[in-house]
């Protein structure tokens, strides 16, 4: 667990990897190799997991498989404070009892979109989120304006903060300007990490946690990237930084998903296929992603 006030009382700082769902050729969930996966995470000193998020393609899960997955991590990782579980959907009271189910469960947070079927309003997003924070867990705003077409301001998020419905932001924009307004505005508010490839900037900045993606191939060189870089040790954060990141940039492309499975698969850790409408990650990217995680391997890291 690295070493920055994860705990019962703010079971969403530290490293939180968001997980993808391993599935078998015929595209069914892979529940053994999925605790197996958590296990290791937890095992390899990350704090805990996040699912049925973007990168557990939960668009394309079942209600049914959306709720195994939860009760599979929460199992798997001995704790369930360590879980924090994706409750974004279309509608907001259909979010709030994706966060129940997670409470009766045992998930320690939650992660929560902005209305993501059109451009809502600041007063429609307020509203969402407060609706969801109704059902008790504490709820981590995720901002993606790429995807929702909804920018969650540092303005709205200061708002969000003070409405009580949100104590922390996955940031996604890639903006590290926002860090500090952010911080500004509302600084009771945990900064997390919201894309691989910026994440020693946004530590820098203040971040309280990192929302990742490739600590599933390498969870023990993620985990001492964060540590050196919230504790601002240039000389030991930035070699791991460059090294990894030809890697961490892919969190940042569309094809993210594709790109993590191949990588896992690429050190024995079941990734496999994607659901449609994923396809697979074009031969040349696949190749590409296959050679650095090899590489990196090969020179030791875990």
């Amino acid at each position: 667990m690295t070493e920055h006030q994860h705990g019962p009382a703010h079971p969403w700082r530290g490293v939180m990897v968001a997980t993808p769902v391993p599935l078998r050729p015929d595209l069914a969930v892979a529940q053994d190799a999925y605790a197996a996966h958590v296990a290791r995470l937890v095992a390899a000193g990350c704090d805990g997991v996040v699912v049925n998020g973007s990168l557990g393609e939960y668009q394309t899960l079942t209600d049914e498989e959306r709720d195994l997955i939860v009760h599979t991590a929460v199992a798997a990782a001995g704790d369930g404070s360590r879980v924090m579980a994706g409750v974004s959907a279309y509608g907001s009271a259909e979010a709030r009892r994706w966060s129940e189910r997670a409470a009766e469960a045992g998930a320690g947070s939650v992660l929560l979109l902005p209305p993501n079927a059109y451009r809502a309003d600041a007063d429609e997003v307020r509203a969402h989120y407060a609706e969801v924070a109704r059902a008790g867990l504490p709820v981590v705003a995720y901002n993606n304006p790429y995807d929702t077409r909804v920018d969650l301001s540092p303005a709205l998020l200061a708002d969000l903060y003070a409405d009580g419905s949100i104590v922390a932001v996955k940031e996604f924009t890639g903006d590290v300007r926002r860090a500090y307004e952010i911080v500004e505005r509302a600084p009771g508010l945990d900064l997390l990490i919201g894309a691989d490839d910026v994440a020693l900037e946004l530590a820098l900045a203040g971040a309280r946690g990192w929302i990742a993606g490739f600590p599933n191939t390498f969870p023990e060189a993620s985990v001492a990237l964060y540590a050196a870089a919230v504790a601002q040790d240039l000389p030991r954060a930035l070699p791991l930084y460059r090294a990894l990141h030809p890697l961490l940039r892919w969190d940042s492309k569309p094809e993210f998903v594709q790109a993590i499975k191949v990588s896992m698969d690429a050190v024995g850790h079941h990734g496999g296929p994607c659901r449609p409408p994923r396809g697979p990650l074009a031969p040349a990217d696949a190749a590409t992603v296959r050679d650095v995680t090899e590489k990196l391997a090969a020179e030791g890291l875990r």
